[in-house]
């Protein structure tokens, strides 16, 4: 299979929503806990409105045979001092389920670190899902070059 990277566009907002509600069903499948609240309508809003602005880049995995959304990954720059400078937070990386173990997501890591150099973020940082019903997920990142950089991510909830 060969994959076409690209930019997504706040039009594709519909095909990441679709992805994004994919995404969080499996994790919450898998760990048996309904942890994430998932509204498609306003999960397209702010897709579409954050690509717009800016506040989210987002890339899409086409296979470039069928023309097919197979996968996407979004981020969002941030700035710390243990970064020493900007770096880019990837909040979701997603391949669907029967396009994994093609290079999809491989495809994605690469464009990844090409953004991360154009932009000059020090870093790329990531949150797997829970251990160990994701181990692969883990595996896969390790098999790209990331590593282990701190404790577990935490949230309180603002209401």
């Amino acid at each position: 299979m060969r994959i076409d990277i690209h930019q997504a566009q706040a039009d594709d907002a519909p095909v990441i929503t679709k992805m994004v509600g994919e995404l969080l069903g499996e994790i919450m499948t898998a760990i048996g806990e309904p942890v994430f609240g998932f509204d498609p309508v306003a999960t397209e809003r702010r897709a579409r409105t954050w690509m717009a602005d800016g506040s989210s880049l987002v890339w899409l995995a086409r296979d470039s045979e069928s023309r097919q959304i197979v996968g996407f990954m979004a981020f969002y720059e941030g700035y710390a001092l243990y970064a020493e400078g900007a770096f880019g937070t990837m909040s979701e990386l997603f391949v669907r389920r029967a396009f994994r173990s093609q290079g999809v997501g491989a495809a994605l890591i690469h464009e990844a670190k090409r953004v991360a150099k154009a932009r000059r973020w020090t870093r790329i940082e990531v949150t797997t899902p829970p251990l160990p019903q994701f181990d692969r997920t883990y595996e896969f990142y390790t098999r790209h070059g990331f590593t282990v950089s701190g404790g577990r991510k935490m949230k309180v909830t603002v209401t």
